[in-house]
């Protein structure tokens, strides 16, 4: 960070990594991105397996209750055809009781029509024909009935054989497809174990990613800290050698005018002229540049110091803003007017400032120490909005500044190209 010293105050360096040390952090980076590459692969690969035995166990389900609705048919029409058959049966035995209980009425009455029972009971032979007629008629009737009954129940007996061969089908049917069921449904469990297994491989691989990112971040943030304090100690060491040089000349120029005198003593002694002290030099100041002041386009620079990171990809995904070190403190400016619409807490800056301009585009100003606005207060360009910090996810105190086109949070564009359409020149390598 940035820090004021008075002159020959002497500031400790801050810790500067070595190169090798920042080579091992890049590497250990991409191996952890590699294996989560690999890792993600197989997650893909694993998922797309579940996908598929999902769809054969979906599959066997079908089969399985349509194989169970089916026994069920069966079972019913096997129920109803030995119902059936109960019912002929007991048919059959009641026509074969009847028939029975013709013979033994006719046996009663002497076995036959000319026997001598018949003889004596009848009243006469008018009587006697109409008890034989009767009889004969009835045996007959009796015996067609017994026929067509026994038809009909050898009839549904081969009826009740075929329902219950039906049902034996239907159930070992209705078996396979069970056992079909139960092996796509342990397919099933084994491929959700096999993509829950790499699912968390591939959160641990992440979360080793992350940690190497966030070690080499440290460590960028120390060689850029280390190099803001070469910076700040090169400009300390020009304007001190500056002051010293202005010294010395005014100091010879004093001793030239006293020799002059010493040498011409007669002359009036002129008035010496107050020494003044001589004014810095630009490029000075304790802080690492200067805040530009709002050119004819109407713009302001939204603070000062130097670039560490511009609009660009930065280890493997793209930095949609720019990052201007700067001291805690350091004024941060709305760069054109607009209203406030966000302003407080926010998930990576620890705190944030979002204005929306009179074109629609936001800008964004992250890891501030305090902010000086409210939602809804119109700013003009220029107005002192917040203050560099260091919260968040930061590696050292500076300023992330970010334009959005499409929203708040949407269509990220270089900011250093919208901030010289409004007519101002940050410099600087970005």
């Amino acid at each position: 960070m940035f820090v004021g010293v008075l002159p020959g105050q002497a500031l400790a360096a801050p810790a500067n990594p070595s190169d090798g040390d920042i080579a091992s952090a890049q590497s250990a980076q991409q191996a952890a991105a590699d294996e989560v590459g690999r890792i993600a692969a197989l997650v893909a690969s694993a998922e797309s397996d579940l996908q598929r035995v999902t769809g054969q166990a979906e599959a066997a389900n079908d089969a399985y209750l349509v194989a169970q609705g089916d026994l069920e048919e069966a079972q019913q029409a096997a129920a109803e055809t030995a119902a059936a058959l109960q019912a002929a049966n007991e048919a059959v035995a009641a026509a074969q009781a009847d028939v029975a209980t013709l013979g033994r009425e006719n046996y009663m009455r002497g076995g036959s029509i000319s026997g001598v029972t018949a003889l004596l009971s009848a009243e006469g032979p008018s009587e006697l024909m109409e008890q034989a007629a009767v009889l004969g008629l009835l045996g007959d009737q009796r015996a067609a009935v017994l026929d067509q009954l026994e038809v009909a129940q050898t009839r549904q007996a081969e009826a009740d054989s075929q329902a219950k061969a039906a049902v034996a089908d239907k159930d070992e049917a209705a078996q396979e497809t069970a056992q079909a069921k139960a092996t796509a449904d342990a397919q099933v469990s084994t491929f959700q174990a096999a993509v829950q297994s790499v699912s968390t491989q591939k959160a641990t691989y992440e979360k080793q990613l992350q940690d190497a990112q966030v070690n080499l971040l440290a460590l960028q943030g120390q060689r850029n800290a280390y190099q803001a304090w070469k910076d700040q100690q090169a400009q300390q060491q020009a304007a001190e050698a500056a002051q010293a040089a202005a010294s010395a000349k005014a100091a010879a120029q004093a001793a030239a005018r006293a020799r002059q005198a010493a040498e011409q003593p007669t002359a009036p002694t002129p008035t010496a002229p107050k020494a003044t002290a001589p004014k810095p030099t630009n490029g000075t100041s304790t802080q690492a540049a200067s805040v530009k002041p709002m050119t004819g386009g109407g713009g302001v620079a939204p603070t000062s110091g130097r670039f560490t990171t511009c609009f660009e990809m930065r280890w493997g995904t793209m930095h949609n803003g720019v990052d201007i070190a700067a001291p805690i403190g350091t004024p941060i400016y709305a760069p054109a007017a607009g209203r406030v619409v966000r302003a407080g807490t926010a998930t990576g800056y620890g705190l944030a400032v979002y204005i929306q301009h009179d074109d629609g585009s936001v800008t964004v100003y992250g890891h501030i120490n305090d902010y000086f606005v409210s939602v809804g207060q119109r700013v003009s360009a220029g107005e002192v909005i917040a203050e560099v910090g260091n919260r968040g996810e930061s590696t050292g105190p500076h300023l992330h500044f970010q334009v959005n086109t499409k929203g708040m949070y949407a269509g990220a564009v270089n900011p250093i190209t919208w901030l010289a359409a409004r007519g101002v020149d940050m410099g600087g390598r970005c």
